[in-house]
């Protein structure tokens, strides 16, 4: 198994990226300036979208294709996001945002995240198409964070 930071043609991973957020024009506003890393085991399973915001990192986009879902790749790569931006010690959290789907929520709590707040009418708002998972509209957007333990060395 190996994790690669893609630094060119991020859009060559569309199809993949469009899984976890379906609007290519939301994948814009975050991928050029965002750190793409992509897991591969023979062939490639997930990728996930990383952004710096003011004083946190956000995880924008994770995805795993369909057929390779529940295998611990999508975990891999999140327990991998959370080790290389607690390395670069620029901030002591990150964040996720997703849908209000209890087996997605349950995911991201299974790696460490707790929930932190919602934005009311987000995939309303911000999609031009209803978004549905597992039958569901979603609506609300909600947010789980997670918040690293750094060592603060004594001088």
């Amino acid at each position: 198994m190996e994790i690669l930071k893609i630094k060119e043609n991020k859009k060559e991973f569309l199809d993949l990226l469009l899984l976890a957020d379906e609007e290519e024009n939301m994948i814009d506003k975050y991928l050029e300036n965002g750190e793409l890393f992509a897991l591969y085991d023979d062939d490639l399973k997930s990728v996930c979208v990383v952004t710096s915001l003011k004083d946190s990192y956000e995880i924008k986009n994770i995805a795993t294709y369909p057929k390779y879902q529940k295998q611990g790749y999508g975990k891999k790569l999140i327990e991998f996001i959370i080790d290389y931006c607690k390395n670069k010690n620029e901030f002591t959290r990150i964040y996720v945002g997703t849908g209000n789907v209890r087996k997605i929520i349950s995911f991201y709590e299974k790696c460490g995240f707790k929930k932190s707040h919602k934005i009311n009418n987000f995939f309303i708002d911000n999609y031009s198409n209803p978004i549905f998972e597992d039958g569901k509209q979603l609506i609300d957007m909600i947010y789980l964070k997670k918040d690293f333990n750094l060592k603060k060395e004594k001088i």
